[in-house]
């Protein structure tokens, strides 16, 4: 079962990626919309403004998905970070795609005084396991993408773990035998470690990487 392609719109003059899944597959996700686990027919990723504070992002990406013509139940991620600037890896048959700011990053175990002031800021995964894994497997995996989104970030000289409003989803086929491990040791996991690695290291590497007007940048 192959991994459906990211597709660009624009949505009220902001960017979107989307991925239309010809049928549902099984996913986990942190996003506010379409989180937990569960079967899903799309996931977007969408640009929203510096200063979002919208108080029901999931409406929100509800409204997006009526207006791209996305239905049944789907995975919403939003971002300061202009999508046009994913990045996308592929390694052992799994996916990742990830966009990335770090405009104010944030080590987890830090007292609540070490954060001195709030930037936006998001690294959101969407990560396509190519074999059906177990519903722990799917919790493992989500360490995973944690554990090698902290040590891109370590290694690339960012001071922090991730941000406050990181998101994941992954997602694997509905049938099959289950892999019953996701850890990065594992069949499933090693490739996904190493995809996510690669995507959040290219994507520091963009130069401001927020939405702007930039007339040289076409959709």
């Amino acid at each position: 079962m192959s991994a459906p392609s990211a597709a660009l719109h624009v949505v009220r003059g902001r960017p979107v990626l989307t991925w239309r899944c010809a049928r549902p597959w099984l996913a986990i996700s942190s996003a506010a919309r379409g989180g937990g686990i569960g079967q899903r027919s799309w996931v977007l990723n969408a640009t929203v403004v510096t200063d979002y504070d919208n108080p029901d992002p999931a409406a929100h990406v509800d409204e997006m998905a009526a207006e791209l013509g996305l239905s049944g139940d789907g995975v919403g991620l939003l971002t300061a970070v202009d999508v046009r600037h994913e990045v996308t890896a592929v390694d052992g048959g799994v996916r990742a795609s990830v966009t990335t700011g770090v405009g104010c990053p944030i080590w987890a175990a830090a007292h609540e005084e070490a954060v001195t002031s709030w930037k936006p800021g998001t690294i959101n995964a969407v990560c396509w396991s190519p074999v059906r894994l177990s519903e722990a497997a799917l919790v493992n995996a989500v360490a995973t993408v944690a554990e090698a989104k902290a040590q891109a970030l370590l290694e690339s000289g960012v001071a922090g773990t991730g941000t406050v409003t990181d998101a994941t989803v992954v997602l694997c086929p509905t049938d099959g035998e289950a892999e019953s491990y996701g850890g990065p040791r594992s069949r499933i996991g090693a490739g996904l470690a190493r995809a996510v690695h690669a995507a959040v290291t290219a994507g520091l590497r963009v130069q401001n990487p927020r939405h702007g007007e930039d007339p040289d940048f076409a959709w």
